[in-house]
């Protein structure tokens, strides 16, 4: 039986879905993340006319988009609203939050661990290695690169504004390579939580029958996966579209949008775990070392209870950041 696991880094928690030492989910929470379920006053800055459509501000001075209004509610009443996707990041701009009206909800903060779903939870001790051993650094490489290979072939994933494609790429016989794709793009969106409008570039096939064969494949592996959503037949030109809930940013776009913040976090996490004695010593490019909030620095001596140093090399790539343990 699978078991969510979690842990409560320092600035982020983490979770994977793992059964036999393999991941088969993931999910990620920053801390101040607004996840959909959370439950909040509003206040109504404005509304499309015609429409039950506006815009709110939250507590914290965030504006999100509101659907399903009163028609009665006049711009700068207050109202209870829920969140239903969080506000994503994408390169160059950011998608607000979208909400809708609660009346009666108790307003509350949603944690990652409330929204896990279907199977047991366990919370790890910071000395608990269960995401080393389950590969949680070959699944953090995926989400930086957003390459993942397969027998066979590989997936190159990127986040645009209008969807997350995936491209398939590898040598003919293309039915075969196509085949072989499937269950790499059925893991793939689980394991780095790739939701909403996913767009999937098969190579083209001429023959129906492929076509067809790679339609039934996909179905089963996506089945399989408990995956939930609609899908369309693989067209002429190789293109699967997938649309899924969309309720935050996928492992890939956080890495594509905010890499240094995804490069500090990890660094943390490494250094959390620095078992041998002595000063810390943090190695990183300096667009990492500015990502590391003084609170955080602060909260890694407190953990591990020991001095940080800091060494700075700006031609360290961002995600080979690491810890050790050096003489006083």
């Amino acid at each position: 039986m699978p078991d969510w696991l979690v842990e409560r880094g320092i600035a982020e928690t983490r979770a994977i879905l793992v059964e036999g030492d393999e991941i088969l989910a993931a999910r990620i929470a920053w801390d101040g993340d607004l996840r959909a379920g959370t439950v909040l006053q509003a206040q109504l800055v404005d509304r499309v006319r015609g429409t039950r459509r506006g815009s709110v501000r939250l507590p914290d001075g965030l504006i999100a988009l509101i659907d399903g209004l009163d028609p009665a509610l006049t711009e700068g009443a207050a109202l209870t609203v829920r969140v239903t996707r969080a506000a994503i990041a994408e390169r160059g701009r950011t998608k607000l939050p979208l909400v809708r009206p609660a009346p009666g909800a108790t307003p509350h903060m949603v944690d990652l661990v409330d929204s896990l779903p279907d199977h047991p939870v366990r919370v790890l001790l910071p000395t608990d290695r269960a995401f080393d051993r389950a590969g949680w650094d070959d699944l953090l490489d995926q989400a930086q690169t957003g390459e993942v290979s397969f027998p066979g072939g590989s997936l190159t994933i990127s986040p645009t504004p209008a969807m997350t494609l995936i491209d398939v790429d590898g040598p003919p016989p293309l039915p075969a390579l196509a085949i072989a794709a499937v269950p790499a793009i059925a893991c793939a969106l689980l394991r780095l939580d790739i939701g909403g409008s996913v767009g999937i570039d098969f190579p083209s096939l001429e023959g129906k029958a492929d076509r067809q064969a790679v339609d039934a494949a996909l179905a089963a592996a996506l089945a399989a996966q408990g995956w939930k959503g609609e899908r369309t037949g693989m067209n002429g030109f190789g293109f699967v579209q997938l649309v899924s809930r969309l309720e935050g940013p996928s492992l890939v776009a956080r890495h594509v949008r905010f890499p240094a913040a995804c490069a500090a976090r990890a660094l943390l996490r490494r250094a959390e775990r620095v078992a041998d004695p002595g000063v810390l010593l943090l190695t990183a490019h300096p667009a990492v070392r500015r990502a590391v909030k003084p609170e955080w620095e602060t909260e890694l001596a407190r953990r591990t209870g020991r001095v940080l140093r800091w060494q700075e090399d700006a031609g360290l790539a961002l995600h080979a950041a690491f810890a050790q343990a050096v003489a006083a």
